[in-house]
């Protein structure tokens, strides 16, 4: 039986420790409760919004006037190289758990905010990896229809920071299996504990932010080369990093309100001071007025604004 609950705040449900309350909320943690809660939605003629950890995620002020579904589901097993997961999982924590079962080659997305269901909906990368290179299939149910599916790899049809899921938002991914390598525990978790100290050095964890709010973008030739030139390094499919825009564009540190342009990874808008989801909203499209003029580039949030 699920437990619904009434104005539950969900600012601190999320990263960016921002939003009001939901009308209604239910925490869920199998397909039955998933069906049972779409079911009392739908008799109550009731929207809904179904959330994981969090993560990637702006909640309007005001709240949400409907019935949120917050998946926590969070088993997980391995069998051979293979990890089954529910996709209410904690990134980070699954990524240590494999590297103790001596299982890696995605070490490189440790510290990436938020549930593996979000990282697949997502195709969250970091550092070269991509979901989309260990999924071997997600397993998803339709909220219009009830039906539940599993996507191979080549049905989700993955992109940059894109899958079917992102694209159909209908489909609610409930399990995800996805195939690593076998290898040393010790190298694994020492791989892990580099990245992490990467992301920390570029002063982009812990923070009340969701991650990186807008893609990065492609770009025109001449800006891919000034990219180069200046960075020296390449291109990856002619996309430039958001956040180097952003500098150069003049937004760094950038404040509405008490939102702010990270002085340190220009790409995330912080909370710094009690934030409001109108200020983040107002900053962003400050950022890609400027980015649009000098570059003539539109940004595309990578963030859900709610």
């Amino acid at each position: 039986m699920i437990e619904l609950k009434k104005q539950i705040s969900l600012s601190n449900l999320t990263t960016f420790k921002i939003g009001g309350p939901a009308k209604h909320y239910v925490e869920v943690k199998t397909e039955e409760e998933i069906h049972d809660a779409l079911g009392w939605a739908r008799e109550h003629d009731m929207s809904f919004f179904v959330m994981g950890g969090g993560s990637n995620l702006l909640i309007p002020d005001e709240g949400f006037d409907g019935l949120v579904i917050h998946i926590v589901s969070d088993q997980f097993s391995f069998s051979g190289d293979v990890v089954e997961a529910d996709a209410g999982c904690n990134l980070l924590h699954l990524i240590r758990a494999a590297a103790d079962e001596g299982l890696g080659g995605w070490e490189k997305l440790g510290g990436i905010p938020g549930t593996i269901g979000g990282a697949v909906r997502g195709n969250a990368g970091a550092f070269g990896p991509e979901m989309k290179d260990f999924l071997i299939y997600a397993k998803a149910i339709n909220t219009k229809t009830e039906d539940v599916h599993e996507f191979a790899n080549a049905e989700c049809e993955f992109g940059y920071r894109m899958s079917y899921f992102k694209k159909n938002p209908e489909w609610i991914i409930t399990q995800v299996h996805v195939r690593l390598y076998q290898g040393d525990a010790l190298i694994f978790r020492d791989e892990i504990e580099k990245t992490i100290a990467e992301r920390e050095k570029r002063h982009i964890q812990n923070v009340r932010a969701a991650g990186s709010y807008f893609m990065n973008p492609m770009a025109p030739v001449h800006i891919v080369s000034m990219f180069e030139q200046e960075k020296g390094v390449q291109s990856r499919g002619g996309r430039v990093p958001a956040g180097w825009l952003i500098e150069k564009a003049g937004m760094k540190g950038a404040r509405v309100g008490g939102a702010m342009s990270s002085e340190q990874h220009p790409n995330y808008l912080v909370n710094i001071d009690n934030a409001k989801a109108t200020e983040v909203r107002e900053l962003a499209e400050h950022i890609k007025r400027e980015v649009s003029a000098k570059f003539g580039v539109r940004l595309k949030e990578e963030a859900v604004v709610l």
